[in-house]
């Protein structure tokens, strides 16, 4: 009975999601009621019983939504002071098409590393890449699945990350052997798509190189922003603190209250600050040339603004584009992200506290006796947790707890463990719309889980490879009950 009340909820949110135009939120609200109704009615569980449940899953990621409110307004500000056109203004001089997909890769996985977040990662440098590959003609899609991809390699493999330090904690594991346990299936994900990537970026040599129009971008930017290198100080200020071992969130406001003076010393009001802070950026001259009415209206406002030698109809269109890129931020355009993982969190506290994510995973781990077959079931259990808790903190947490005792009984170190909880937890968690990190990335870079998915090799590759890895033989690490088994890369004691 609880099995086909879980299918008939994964159905429920796969239908409102997927096959019918419609938010996720109420869809998500639907199965949450769906399941506390059969929890109270059918498992006679106590509506203050189930209402505790929900509120604890919540508080659970409550950091995550500070975190959230915060870049919203990190991003705001950073567009008000220039920061973020900035760097796409700079970056426009010094990158090229056939080398931009890894580039995005390396840049955005060194300031993933340094700072420890893929949040921030994806909040600022992302947004900044999103539009230079929009200038240099290179797809969105293709530009938000590697910003994720970097971004999450960054994140994985950072001692400063909370997953970094959270996965080992629940699995018994200590950070650095976590670390160089992950480099066995993470290093040949990263080369593999550095690889691909570097193929890919061929595709937009040559001729796909507008030199008119990333000059028009840069001036257009440089008409509607004070551009200067000061653009480089937030981004740096955040780094730093991370460096420190700040905790993120004093790092993100950091990086807020540098980009909050840079406003006021380049003359925008208090008010404008905070009023980007709360409501995020409206773009002004790049909205103007898109609205213009004509070309002889383009015209006006370039000449009004001392722009020579750009097309009207060129003006049009990228006025069109920064507009869009550079009128967001602000903490409201997070709330809707904020009240979904609220919503996603609800329904996961009631499935776990009425025991259905137990019975899939307790079905997933049937007669498993290999390392290559648990790895899986782990890897397998952090999908459905991702999709079905709503929350890569949860996915990690969850399936870590019930997967320790078995993996001290196999023998297998636990380093393994905490390894499969971020190759899959950690990881898969941007691929789903409805989970905290694929909302948030899709408040930031305005552009689907389903749409940048498939560019966002590292996120489903990882996965796949710590599969086949495993059952190669490759990369298993044991525990001192383990070392002296005869057939240990592949046969494992009845772990049932």
């Amino acid at each position: 009975m609880s099995l086909i009340v879980f299918l008939v909820v994964a159905l429920i949110i796969s239908y409102g999601t997927i096959f019918v135009e419609a938010e996720v939120h109420m869809p998500i609200v639907t199965a949450a009621i769906f399941v506390a109704l059969v929890a109270r009615f059918v498992l006679k569980h106590s509506w203050a019983d189930l209402e505790e449940s929900a509120i604890q899953s919540i508080m659970a990621a409550m950091q995550a939504n500070m975190i959230l409110m915060s870049v919203g307004i990190l991003v705001g500000t950073w567009i008000l002071s220039g920061v973020v056109p900035g760097l796409i203004y700079y970056g426009l001089f010094i990158l090229k098409p056939s080398f931009f997909p890894l580039a995005t890769l390396l840049i955005c996985s060194i300031i993933a590393l340094a700072t420890g977040s893929s949040w921030q990662t994806t909040g600022t440098i992302g947004v900044a890449m999103l539009g230079i590959g929009n200038g240099l003609g290179v797809p969105v899609p293709l530009t938000a699945g590697v910003i994720i991809s970097g971004a999450y390699f960054g994140d994985k493999m950072s001692p400063l990350s909370d997953t970094t330090n959270l996965a080992p904690a629940v699995s018994g594991s200590n950070l650095f052997d976590h670390i160089k346990a992950m480099l066995w299936t993470t290093g040949p994900t990263y080369a593999i798509v550095a690889v691909v990537l570097t193929v890919m970026g061929m595709r937009f040599a040559g001729g796909t190189l507008d030199a008119s129009r990333i000059q028009a971008i840069q001036a257009v930017l440089g008409a509607e922003f004070p551009i200067s290198p000061l653009c480089f100080l937030p981004p740096l200020v955040v780094i730093s603190m991370a460096a420190l071992k700040i905790p993120a969130l004093p790092g993100i406001f950091a990086g807020i209250g540098t980009a909050f003076v840079m406003c006021l010393m380049q003359g925008a009001s208090l008010g404008d600050a905070w009023g980007v802070s709360q409501g995020g950026y409206s773009a002004l001259f790049s909205q103007e040339l898109a609205d213009a009415a004509d070309n002889a209206a383009v015209a006006a406002l370039l000449a009004k603004q001392h722009l020579a030698g750009i097309a009207p109809e060129m003006a049009k269109d990228v006025g069109g584009m920064i507009s869009k890129l550079v009128s967001r931020g602000g903490m409201q355009s997070m709330m809707w992200s904020v009240s979904m993982v609220i919503c996603a969190l609800t329904l996961g506290g009631f499935l776990e506290r009425c025991g259905f994510l137990e019975v899939l995973l307790g079905a997933l781990t049937k007669g498993v006796k290999r390392a290559g077959g648990l790895i899986t079931a782990v890897i397998v259990s952090c999908i459905f947790s991702n999709a079905f808790l709503g929350d890569q903190y949860l996915s990690i947490v969850v399936p870590g707890r019930m997967f320790k005792a078995m993996f001290d009984r196999s023998g297998l170190a636990p380093r393994m463990l905490s390894r499969s909880l971020e190759d899959a937890g950690t990881l898969t968690s941007a691929l789903i719309p409805w989970n905290t990190c694929g909302a948030y990335q899709t408040s930031v870079l305005g552009v689907s889980p389903l749409v940048y998915g498939p560019y966002a090799m590292v996120n489903w590759l990882n996965p796949i490879m710590a599969i086949v890895l495993t059952y190669l033989g490759i990369g298993i690490f044991w525990g001192k009950d383990g070392k002296d088994r005869v057939e240990r890369r592949t046969l494992l004691e009845d772990i049932r």
